[in-house]
C-alpha cells in the first residue's frame, strides 16, 4: 500500500502565530488560556485560548483589506500558508492539490458583528455582511489565496472536523485521487459558542484540568492547522523532506447522544480499533496517546474507559494538549496532529497541565516533560453527535 507522508505544517493557536511559537510554548509549559481581549462578550471572567491579536492586525499581516472576511478565514489563511511553504509547494503543485477544511461553526464570528444591527432594525448590507457566514466560505477563500485548483471539500462534525479531514485526505492519496492534499481546519472564538456550551454547563471559570479528578468543564479556544500530506511517489520525485506519516485512522460513532459521548466509550473505542487495523498495528506498538481530554465530566471519563478497553494494563503514555490552547473545536484535530509530528520530531511528551488529582481509570498522565522514545502517535478527537475519529502518525521511513 502507498504511503502518505507529511511534509509540511502550519498552525495558529492562542500559543501564537506559527510552529515555532507554539512549540516553544510547548517546551516552557506556558498556557495560551487568559480572560478574552477581543471577543465580543459579556462573560469577560471566562477564560478562553484567544489568540492576542485583533482581526485588523490579522488582515495587516496576510496584506488583506476587506473586514468583511471572517476570523475563522484569517486564522486559516495564515496556518494553510506556512504549511504550503514549508512543503516548498510550487503554484504547479498547487493547481494539482486538493483542500480538505474542518470548521464546526464557519463565520459566525463574522455573522455576529451585524447582529445588533439587525436586532434594532438599522439599514445594513445583508450581502456583505453573511456572505462568509456558511462554513464552506473559508474553505473557498483559502483554495483561492493558494490557487488550488484541485478537489476541494468543507467537513463539519464538531470537534472531529479537521481530524476527519486528514482521514480523508490519506484516502484520497492512498486511492490515487491526488498526490497533494492540504488537510485541516480552523475555528475562531464567537459568542454563539461560548453561550452555547455555558448553556450545556461544561465550561470551566477556571483553568481547565483533562484528567484530573476534581475537573469542572474545558475552555473554548480558537485557532487553525493545516498538513500537507503527500504521496510516496510525489515525495521520491520531488525529493520533499517528509516529517511524519500518516499510517492510521479511523471514525466511528456510538450514536448515544447529541452532545454527550456514551459513558462506556464505545465510539471511541471502535474509532481507535479501526485506526489500529488500517496501521496494521497492535496496541502494543503505540509509545504516546495525545488525547481529546477536554476536561468535561463526561468525556475525560469515557475517553478513559475506552483506552483502557484497547490497551488493558499497558497504557502507553498520554496527555492532552487542550489546557495550553483551549478545545478549538473544528481545529482541534489538526493542532493536536501537529503537536503529535512535534512529539515524533521532538521525541518528548508535552505535559499535561493542572492535573494535581488524578483521575482513578487510567495510569496517571504525563505532567511533566520528559523524553520518551516515539515511534508512533495515535491522536483522539471526538465530536458532538458521537462522531469519533482517531489518527495514527509515526516517524517517516
Amino acid at each position: 500500500m502507498a504511503k502518505v507522508y507529511i511534509t509540511g505544517f502550519g498552525i495558529v493557536s492562542s500559543l501564537g502565530i506559527g510552529v515555532e511559537k507554539n512549540l516553544q510554548s510547548l517546551k516552557e509549559f506556558k498556557s495560551g488560556v487568559s480572560t478574552p481581549t477581543y471577543l465580543k462578550t459579556q462573560h469577560k471572567e471566562l477564560p478562553v485560548g484567544e489568540l492576542k491579536f485583533s482581526n485588523e492586525m490579522l488582515r495587516e499581516k496576510l496584506g488583506i483589506t476587506d473586514p468583511y472576511i471572517s476570523r475563522t478565514t484569517l486564522l486559516a489563511l495564515l496556518a494553510a500558508t506556512e504549511a504550503q511553504q514549508m512543503a516548498g509547494l510550487t503554484e504547479a503543485n498547487l493547481a494539482d492539490a486538493a483542500l480538505i477544511s474542518g470548521t464546526s461553526v464557519g463565520g459566525m464570528d463574522i455573522s455576529e458583528l451585524a447582529y445588533g444591527a439587525v436586532l434594532n432594525n438599522e439599514e445594513l448590507d445583508y450581502r456583505s455582511s453573511f456572505q462568509n457566514h456558511d462554513c464552506g466560505a473559508s474553505t473557498e477563500m483559502v483554495a483561492g489565496h493558494l490557487k488550488i485548483k484541485g478537489h476541494t471539500e468543507t467537513i463539519s462534525t464538531a470537534c472531529s472536523s479537521s481530524a476527519n479531514s486528514i482521514m480523508n485526505a490519506g484516502r484520497l492519496i492512498k486511492a490515487g485521487m491526488a498526490d497533494f492534499v492540504i488537510a485541516g481546519g480552523t475555528d475562531a472564538l464567537s459568542v454563539f459558542t461560548l453561550n452555547g456550551f455555558g448553556a450545556l454547563k461544561i465550561l470551566d471559570p477556571n483553568h481547565c484540568k483533562p484528567f484530573d479528578s476534581t475537573r469542572q468543564g474545558l475552555n473554548l479556544g480558537e485557532g487553525a492547522a493545516y498538513l500537507v500530506l503527500e504521496s510516496e511517489a510525489s515525495v521520491k520525485a520531488r525529493g520533499a523532506k517528509a516529517y511524519g506519516e500518516l499510517i492510521g485512522y479511523g471514525n466511528a460513532n456510538d450514536a448515544y447522544h447529541q452532545t454527550a459521548s456514551s459513558p462506556d466509550g464505545t465510539g471511541a473505542f471502535m474509532a481507535m480499533q479501526k485506526a489500529l487495523n488500517v496501521a496494521g498495528k497492535t496496541a502494543a506498538d503505540i509509545d504516546y496517546i495525545n488525547a481529546h481530554g477536554t476536561g468535561t465530566q463526561n468525556n475525560d471519563l469515557s475517553e478513559s474507559k475506552a483506552i483502557k478497553q484497547i490497551f488493558n494494563e499497558d497504557v502507553p503514555v498520554y496527555s492532552s494538549t487542550k489546557a495550553y490552547t483551549g478545545h478549538t473545536l473544528g481545529a482541534a484535530g489538526a493542532i493536536e496532529a501537529v503537536f503529535s509530528i512535534l512529539s515524533i520530531q521532538e521525541q518528548k511528551v508535552f505535559p499535561n497541565l493542572n492535573v494535581k488529582q488524578p483521575m482513578d481509570v487510567l495510569p496517571e498522565p504525563v505532567t511533566e516533560m520528559q523524553p520518551v522514545k516515539i515511534q508512533n502517535v495515535l491522536s483522539n478527537s471526538f465530536g458532538f453527535g458521537g462522531n469519533c475519529t482517531s489518527l495514527i502518525f509515526s516517524a517517516a521511513s
